[in-house]
């Protein structure tokens, strides 16, 4: 679910290269998800079970030391448009690997932290985003089981895109009636109803109360506008 959810936000080129240091569960996760979506992914860890294991499943599987910028060199990792830093716990190996990416001019260089520290000091070694996986599922889960959200993804920006049951106030209204935008701060992107194809939301698209609606917006905002739908049963 990790990786799902980190390639649900963050989008590549159809034709992107992409390398993943570190094969554990987020960085296998995420390597898979990556492969699905049509990129060429190259793995990289230390642990010959691991590299074993994802050598099949990915378009290249190397055991190497991610930290030895000679080795990446060979590697050609330098050849790469993305890369990802997935490794777990060892904070010494992740911000050196993330040094050597630097080194080599990795244009796009994102680090999975374990710690608001982890991740300050890898933003001034160089790395380009910074993602925190356990805490964004965690947010995401809490969502969810408020019964409020059918489904929640939240960026780096305080900015979030959900799909949510129509609060009551919206029901039997065009969305220009009901303003949502204008009372809550936040965007219906679609409406999605039962049986029925997605829609792109319009000012004259009309809400019933089972519809589920995709919006976009502060998290917070969403948060109270989801706030008046009702629960999940």
């Amino acid at each position: 679910m990790l990786g799902r959810i980190f390639t649900e936000q963050f989008a590549f080129s159809a034709s992107d290269s992409v390398v993943v240091i570190g094969l554990g569960r987020f960085g296998g996760a995420v390597a898979q998800s990556l492969m699905r979506l049509g990129h060429d992914v190259m793995g990289i860890d230390q642990r010959e079970d691991l590299v074993q294991f994802w050598g099949d499943r990915l378009t290249h599987a190397v055991q190497a030391d991610s930290t030895n910028e000679s080795t990446m060199l060979q590697l050609g990792v330098a050849d790469f448009s993305h890369a990802i830093v997935a490794i777990g716990s060892d904070l010494a190996a992740s911000l050196m690997t993330l040094m050597v990416l630097t080194e080599l001019g990795i244009k796009d260089i994102w680090v999975k932290a374990q710690t608001p520290e982890h991740g300050q000091i890898a933003q001034r070694i160089g790395a380009h985003h910074v993602i925190f996986p356990e805490a964004d599922m965690g947010a995401r889960v809490a969502h969810l089981i408020t019964g409020r959200m059918v489904d929640f993804i939240e960026f780096e920006d305080g900015f979030a895109i959900a799909k949510i049951h129509a609060p009551a106030e919206t029901h039997h209204q065009a969305l220009a009636e009901s303003q949502v935008r204008s009372r809550h701060g936040v965007t219906v992107v679609g409406v999605k109803r039962a049986n029925q194809d997605f829609q792109h939301a319009q000012p004259e698209t009309h809400i019933l109360p089972a519809d589920l609606l995709i919006v976009s917006g502060p998290t917070k905002k969403i948060e109270l506008f989801a706030a008046g739908g009702r629960k999940r049963k």
